[in-house]
């Protein structure tokens, strides 16, 4: 098989195609909550730091620490709505109900051992099954 079709066939496994849709979706969604955490959350921040201090503007000798907490942010609240809609939302609905297996032995009267359901005797105690 040539390199070409060694690469086609990758390209079009389900999980590859999967992979790429998820960090597409994954950027987008990125952008809508930075909007969300600089636009709402770190102005209700602003409201408990002292007057005329921006939490961009915190830093700690040459460290931002202003750009570190706001991407923090942004990372936590990232992963809380992944996991609420990925996990615990969709998990929900693709959990499929199994139903319980039909039986394939039965229980000898005799001596309690398992056979399987179509014996006419027991293997271990050679008595007769009804």
């Amino acid at each position: 098989m040539s390199l070409k079709d060694e690469f086609k066939a990758f390209i079009m496994k389900g999980n590859v195609v999967d992979l790429a849709v998820a960090v597409v979706v994954g950027a987008a969604f990125s952008k809508i909550v930075s909007a969300f955490v600089d636009g709402i959350v770190m102005p209700l921040v602003s409201y408990v730091l002292p007057a005329n201090m921006q939490w961009e503007q915190w830093v700690l000798g040459k460290f931002r620490i202003g750009a570190v907490l706001g991407a923090t942010l942004n990372f936590l609240i990232i992963a809380l709505v992944v996991f609420l809609v990925l996990v615990k939302f969709l998990g929900r609905f693709m959990q499929k109900k199994e139903a319980p297996a039909e039986p394939t032995t039965k229980e000898c009267p005799a001596c309690l051992e398992q056979v399987p359901l179509k014996a006419t005797r027991c293997k271990h105690c050679t008595s007769q099954l009804a």
